[in-house]
């Protein structure tokens, strides 16, 4: 499933979760303007619990993030892509829409500027936004045949060694076919919202949010022929640990698994998605300009 883009023009988000990176400098005040912004629009406002936790804000009524799809319409990240993905990963499948604000970090998914809040917050509340629609992926990692570790991930799922060991060997099958044995530092399987993320660092291309496929990139291949691929969307990878040490997998950066020769990672599609809403001038292009620093020429070439 890639994503989807839709145009709305209803008002109906009254209950109102905010989540923030609280280690920022001057987080708190940062946080007290948001809320006030949007309780004089007329939204109930409240704090995700553990960034309640973190903060010494005591005036704002704190909700569990596995509760926010029966009494939350729309949460509000105040931080960076980082803490967009934490907050992603625990509401997926919730149906509860995100809006990210960027704190002036390197931020794909928090896309709207701090100094912009109030007026775009005011057009988006008020039904002039865009809907977004990303798929994550969910992966197992099998040990004797039983699952000691699962996770979900919405930039991309990671098997690499540590600094100090060697090259790890794994050998890779998607949808049941033999697809290559690999001796490299790791390899990076991505999604479309993760392509920008530590594959493209790897060197693997970047995919529109819409395309509906999923990255593998390696790590530094000890053979250059060994090149980034894009499979569909739908494959279901199947990678194995045929020799290293020190190898673990992540997800999303996030939370790992220490794993050991002879354990296998499956890796799909999940179906839970979570939806990002954007002001209505948003563009793909315009964002990767400015992340990027890629050349703008004047509008008559």
């Amino acid at each position: 499933m890639s994503n989807l883009k839709t145009k709305s023009s209803q008002k109906h988000f009254k209950k109102i979760a905010l989540v923030g990176k609280y280690q920022a400098d001057g987080f708190a005040h940062m946080l007290l303007n948001l809320a006030n912004i949007l309780k004089n629009l007329g939204c109930e406002v409240f704090l995700e619990a553990e960034t309640a936790a973190n903060t010494t804000i005591t005036q704002i009524p704190g909700i569990p993030a596995r509760e926010f799809e029966s009494n939350i319409d729309l949460v509000i990240v105040l931080g960076g892509d980082g803490t967009m993905l934490g907050i992603a990963r625990q509401i997926a499948g919730q149906n509860v829409p995100l809006i990210g604000i960027n704190m002036g970090t390197l931020g794909y998914m928090t896309d709207i500027p701090l100094q912009d809040v109030e007026l775009v917050l005011t057009e988006m509340l008020n039904g002039q936004y865009e809907s977004d629609i990303r798929y994550l992926l969910e992966a197992e990692v099998i040990r004797n045949q039983t699952v000691i570790g699962s996770g979900l991930a919405l930039n991309d799922v990671v098997v690499n060694r540590s600094g100090f060991s060697g090259m790890l060997e794994l050998t890779v099958r998607v949808n049941d076919q033999f697809m290559y044995n690999q001796r490299s530092d790791g390899l990076i399987v991505a999604t479309p919202t993760g392509s920008t993320a530590y594959s493209m660092s790897a060197g693997g291309p970047i995919l529109h949010p819409s395309v509906a496929g999923v990255v593998l990139a390696p790590i530094a291949p000890h053979a250059l022929s060994n090149r980034p691929i894009v499979l569909p969307s739908d494959s279901m990878i199947v990678i194995e640990l045929v020799g290293g040490k020190d190898v673990t997998v992540n997800f999303d950066m996030q939370s790992l698994t220490q794993l050991q020769v002879g354990d296998v990672i499956a890796i799909k599609r999940s179906q839970k998605t979570i939806t990002l809403l954007h002001p209505m001038d948003h563009s793909d292009y315009r964002a990767l300009r400015q992340k990027l620093h890629w050349n703008e020429y004047p509008s008559s070439f």
